[in-house]
């Protein structure tokens, strides 16, 4: 998967279909990002290039919750695709 803007619009649509809100914050985050669970909200350093929040995004799929039939068919794929690249790290 390429870093590039158009896959990271796509791996945040995939957050924001199931109801999360992404934010780009300053902040002293150990690892690049925070996730307020109750909120649905996730705050990711705002400083990080598009390879690093595209790298952090992928790493966090594995702990939203996705409803895989809540999104929509372009989505669908690019979420397989999201949780092959992050089940191969």
């Amino acid at each position: 998967m390429k870093y590039t803007q158009h896959n990271l619009d796509k791996i945040e649509k995939i957050a924001e279909e199931c109801g999360y809100v992404i934010r780009y914050e300053r902040g002293t985050f150990q690892s690049g990002y925070c996730i307020l669970q109750e909120r649905k909200v996730i705050v990711i350093n705002k400083f990080f290039q598009t390879e690093g929040r595209m790298n952090t995004l992928i790493d966090l799929m594995p702990q939203l919750e996705i409803s895989f039939d809540a999104l929509t068919h372009e989505s669908q794929k690019m979420y397989d695709e999201v949780m092959t690249v992050g089940s191969s790290r």
